[in-house]
């Protein structure tokens, strides 16, 4: 990403009655307060994946956190760790924030590179990494035409982490020296990989939960349960729908196939099939089941993460719509801890997974086991930020 304004433009709508949020990327406001590591994340989504290696730099090191989104500063303030808005990419914006922060180490979450930001940091010696950095081959095409921006920006990153292997290969070829290559981690995988997976109990084994359906999954689901169960009798469902606010037409579902059923939102869970109207719980219930169909991908919706239920050594199903999550699904069902299903065959594939518990609690071991591998060693790349933050090479 690259940044084009001028200073005059800023400070002109700043004159105009600019926002407070403008006054605090101009730097207006900020007393001298050191801090050993500078972390930038975008907004929400790259903060909070990177959460589990903020929080293991903040217990060795002073940390300034900044977010270009009020509301990925404010989530921040939340963790109780010291965010504000990010300077602009403007000389005297980022003069005044590294004169108060005066920082031995600029962490980067995933790539948002500003060229002013880098040339400033080089200036004054403060290190540079980025983790989770990612290059997909169209954006690496557009870079190709523009090395004269992107390659010295490479060159001045001290360390760099892929989340994929193709992506690093990418950032090598546009210019990332050899030398500052850390292992490919992707960072949306260390919460889940965090996760204390329950004791094994063969009741999870029977035990289906279908995770964030989407408005034309549930029918399927239930139909494929009910046929399920008819071999099946203790076979239970927890139907966990993406958006919570459909619970009253997947509950009319429900009465019209004569299934028994309560309603997480109205306290209950004495029957066969738990409606889960509910928001934030959803780590209860990978937990509760031993089978996890992942939603959105029965219909096109390219699917949702197989990776929080394999965290729980949950055995997965999926539909074929995984586009988002393609070289995930590929892994696992490659280790055999994932099997593909459709519409029309959920309830015999169900029906025979159910029948054989070894074989759901290895798929679940095995799900877990390629997670784990997956995430690789964060202490591995914490452990080098550490020594830059530090001045040693």
């Amino acid at each position: 990403m690259i940044y084009a304004a001028s200073t005059g433009l800023a400070e002109t709508v700043l004159r105009l009655g600019g926002s407070e949020a403008l006054r605090e990327r101009l730097v207006r406001d900020l007393p001298r307060k050191p801090a050993s590591i500078w972390i930038h994340g975008a907004s929400v989504g790259e903060l909070t994946s990177a959460r589990p290696i903020i929080e293991a730099l903040a217990r060795d090191f002073s940390l300034q956190i900044t977010a270009n989104s009020v509301t990925g500063r404010d989530m921040v303030i939340g963790w109780g760790l010291p965010a504000r808005l990010a300077p602009l990419d403007l000389p005297r914006a980022l003069g005044r924030f590294l004169d108060a922060v005066q920082p031995q180490l600029a962490l980067t979450i995933e790539q948002e590179l500003w060229p002013l930001k880098s040339r400033l940091l080089e200036d004054r010696g403060i290190r540079q990494a980025v983790i989770g950095a990612r290059m997909s081959e169209g954006s690496s095409r557009k870079w190709a035409r523009l090395r004269g921006v992107i390659s010295p920006m490479l060159g001045r990153i001290d360390a760099l982490s892929a989340q994929d292997a193709a992506s690093e290969s990418r950032l090598r070829d546009l210019g990332l020296r050899e030398n500052a290559i850390l292992p490919v981690m992707d960072l949306k995988l260390l919460a889940p990989a965090s996760v204390q997976p329950p004791a094994p109990d063969p009741a999870r084994n029977r035990v289906m939960l279908a995770a964030s359906t989407h408005e034309g999954e549930d029918g399927p689901v239930l139909d494929g349960w009910l046929k399920a169960r008819q071999t099946h009798p203790d076979l239970r469902l927890i139907l966990a729908p993406r958006h919570p606010q459909r619970g009253d037409a997947i509950a009319q579902m429900m009465r019209d196939r004569g299934i028994a059923f309560s309603r997480r939102s109205q306290g209950a869970e004495d029957a066969p099939v738990l409606l889960a109207d509910t928001l934030g719980e959803m780590a209860l219930w990978y937990g509760r089941a031993g089978i996890c169909l992942v939603g959105g991908s029965l219909i096109d919706k390219g699917g949702h993460t197989p990776w929080e239920p394999a965290a729980y050594r949950c055995a997965l199903l999926h539909g074929p719509h995984i586009a988002n999550h393609a070289t995930g699904f590929d892994l696992l069902t490659r280790a055999g801890a994932a099997r593909q299903v459709t519409s029309a065959d959920l309830g015999a594939q169900l029906t025979a997974l159910v029948q054989d518990p070894a074989q759901i609690a290895a798929m679940g071991r095995t799900a877990r086991d390629v997670l784990t591998a997956r995430v690789g060693a964060p202490q591995t790349m914490i452990a080098r930020l550490g020594d830059l933050a530090r001045g040693r090479d």
